[in-house]
């Protein structure tokens, strides 16, 4: 693997840790490109391997049209090929999601990051029409994204199955958190797809099981130890691995499963940059222990990586 993220192994050409790229807003809810410019440097500078515009953590669900086109735009434009850049293309309706596939490829997107359409629940007959239908529209790889606490929407290991043998599927990122469903991901499909870890408390097990990437919402605040850890783990120093993993843990953990992610993650990169932190409504800024707890183990965690 090399600084831009390219790998051998596996359908996916690009591998490490991709950072799920928060949305900086100024105080009146506007976006701040140049906010967004100095975090992506601050990434780079760091080591990630790529970066993921316009998934969950950058609030794609908030932004219009514009807005969208804004961001990726930017964030093609910042990066300058050092690394790749997945564009999140989610939306309710299979039109919607061609219109911002095609428009992502136009940009210089490199892949698409692509969970299945919300609220309509769709069978898995439908959901294969969907992904047939955007793999046909577009050349570059797409990573199926799949997260059915926040879509309504499980793409269980059958379709995923099944989604292998449209040509742009390339990849899976896994954010169920479920142990079981990502081994059985790898040892059903075991060089058929790509798995990334999507659940930020469980990067070293799924690394275990074969993922060939992470793309990590905190990874916003704390990349270094993200990069830290997955090079350990491929580098086969196991120990140093766990250990960063020990480290981190609480402040992932806490995050994880605190209801009010988006929230927690850009708090903390606003108490680190001296940006603002602020969300799109309906999401409000989190509660004050919430918000202090979650600083506390962010301070412990730099400390032991120290």
């Amino acid at each position: 693997m090399d600084a831009a993220g390219t790998s051998t192994t596996g359908p996916f050409p690009f591998s490490g840790v991709f950072p799920a790229l928060l949305t900086p807003m100024r105080e009146d809810g506007s976006l701040d490109l140049a906010a967004l410019a100095e975090h992506i440097e601050n990434l780079l500078r760091a080591g990630v391997h790529g970066l993921v515009a316009l998934g969950s953590t950058g609030e794609f669900y908030a932004l219009d049209a514009e807005e969208r086109r804004a961001v990726l735009a930017r964030t093609i434009e910042v990066t300058r090929a050092r690394v790749p850049v997945l564009a999140g293309t989610n939306a309710a309706s299979t039109r919607e999601v061609l219109r911002l596939s095609k428009e992502a490829q136009n940009l210089g997107a490199e892949a698409l990051l692509l969970a299945p359409p919300y609220y309509s629940l769709p069978t898995s007959r439908e959901l294969f029409e969907h992904y047939r239908l955007v793999s046909q529209a577009v050349s570059i790889p797409i990573m199926l994204y799949n997260f059915p606490a926040r879509t309504g929407v499980d793409l269980d290991v059958d379709l995923v199955e099944r989604l292998c043998g449209l040509e742009n599927i390339q990849a899976i990122k896994e954010s169920t958190g479920d142990l079981d469903r990502f081994r059985s991901l790898s040892d059903r499909l075991e060089r058929r797809i790509s798995l990334y870890c999507g659940a930020d408390a469980i990067p070293l097990e799924s690394f275990e099981m074969g993922a060939q990437g992470w793309v990590a919402g905190i990874a916003n605040v704390i990349p270094e130890a993200h990069v830290r850890l997955y090079e350990a783990f491929r580098s086969g120093d196991l120990a140093e691995a766990r250990a960063i993993r020990d480290r981190i843990l609480p402040l992932l953990a806490f995050i994880e499963h605190s209801g009010c992610y988006t929230q927690l993650v850009k708090a903390l990169w606003a108490g680190k940059s001296g940006k603002s932190g602020k969300s799109r409504l309906p999401l409000l800024p989190p509660e004050g222990p919430v918000s202090a707890e979650a600083c506390d183990w962010l301070r412990k965690a730099q400390l032991l990586a120290n």
